[in-house]
């Protein structure tokens, strides 16, 4: 189940996506099927896809103009999938822009100025009358907040809340957690994000990297799937890290990653006793000097604040530190290497010390957002961050 949030500057690879599925084609025993929400001037349709022939050819639903941001929308796709395409294992990819944990709303501003200037219009019109004017007004002060699939007409995308109920709803439907979540997305293997969704998800697969326009091949994993559907989630999620990665030459710097979302909650403790040996120990100069220099080498990627989980953990232990933060780094490493991260890869010498999931750790301040998260809740990882800034400040 492919839900592509084409309303952006990726209309284009989506047609072309779409051509990659229909090089397989569905089979008895394997069903593909998309949901395509195409830029400005377009419909979104859906699609049961076939082998050979034109796309619009396999258009079984024309939706009209859809939010592909709202939740609502996303949930009534996957149902629609479920009722009408019933499988013993499901693969839902969420297919669009992507931010990580990041649910700052990018289109904030934008919607702000529109606002404004509705709201300065004078007008006897009963939008503007309360409560409708308090909603907008609501709307100026506070903003809201999204992660991905980012719809540009409808100003609008989804942030991690949502998708943790999206989820919790589809396992509800099925009666067992959702069998694969593939984020065909930026950023998306994170720490925060796997903890956010593992009560209703087995499996993910994700980059810690930002994804190259073209995104998955489509054609190369659905055609390794069609000969042996009957392959096991783990399976499916390793072999899309290699069709993946094998998709891309060295010059590309890529990662791709799969996860096993039963041990979230062990890497979620692992990190929650190396926040806390941290912070416990945040008065030490020569500690604060420590993790400031790994945090200035550590892997990172296009959007600096997300740094790999593993390498950070890695340097510190050989950072001269306590024997209690070593053994706190070395708890982290194990969770992630031998349960937590199933199977990565990457290309480009620029990615060699990714190691399949990455955590928030800016190099000023933190966002305000952070501490709402699930995995802030549960680690103090978001503690540790003030904290730590705040230290590195007043020294």
């Amino acid at each position: 189940m492919v839900y592509m949030a084409g309303d952006n500057n990726l209309d284009p690879e989506g047609s072309l996506d779409l051509r990659e599925m229909k090089k397989v084609g569905s089979t008895d025993d394997l069903n593909i099927i998309a949901q395509f929400d195409r830029a400005a001037g377009h419909v979104a349709r859906r699609y049961y896809l076939r082998k050979g022939g034109i796309v619009t050819g396999d258009a079984v639903a024309s939706l009209g103009a859809v939010n592909t941001g709202d939740p609502a929308s996303l949930l009534d796709f996957i149902q629609w999938g479920i009722e009408k395409y019933p499988a013993e294992r499901y693969l839902l990819v969420l297919w669009n822009h992507g931010q990580g944990w990041d649910d700052t709303d990018i289109y904030a501003d934008e919607r702000y100025r529109s606002l404004r200037r509705l709201a300065s219009r004078p007008t006897r019109h009963s939008f503007f009358r309360s409560p409708q004017r308090k909603i907008m007004q609501k709307a100026i002060n506070n903003q809201e907040y999204r992660a991905i699939l980012l719809d540009d007409n409808a100003k609008d995308f989804l942030d991690n809340q949502e998708m943790k109920k999206v989820l919790a709803d589809t396992a509800k439907k099925l009666g067992r957690k959702l069998d694969i979540l593939g984020m065909d997305a930026c950023l998306m293997s994170m720490a925060e994000v796997g903890y956010q969704i593992s009560d209703s998800t087995e499996y993910t697969v994700g980059s810690e990297q930002t994804e190259p326009g073209s995104g998955w091949p489509y054609n190369t994993i659905l055609a390794a799937l069609a000969k042996n559907p009957g392959m096991s989630p783990k399976d499916l999620s390793n072999l899309i890290v290699d069709k993946y990665i094998a998709s891309y030459p060295d010059k590309e710097a890529v990662t791709m990653a799969s996860c096993d979302l039963s041990k979230a909650d062990s890497l979620s403790n692992a990190v929650a006793g190396l926040a806390s040996a941290l912070r416990s120990n945040l008065g030490d100069v020569t500690l604060q000097q420590a993790i400031q220099s790994v945090r200035n080498k550590v892997q990172s990627f296009d959007v600096t604040d997300n740094i790999d989980l593993v390498d950070f953990c890695s340097l510190l232990a050989k950072g001269g530190v306590s024997e209690t933060i070593k053994k706190a780094c070395q708890n982290v490493i194990t969770e992630v290497q031998n349960g937590y991260v199933l199977k990565q890869g990457y290309r480009n010498k620029s990615m060699k010390n990714s190691n399949g999931v990455a955590i928030y750790f800016p190099l000023t301040t933190v966002s305000p957002l952070y501490p709402k998260l699930e995995f802030s809740k549960k680690t103090g990882w978001d503690a540790f961050l003030a904290d730590y800034n705040k230290a590195i400040r007043s020294r």
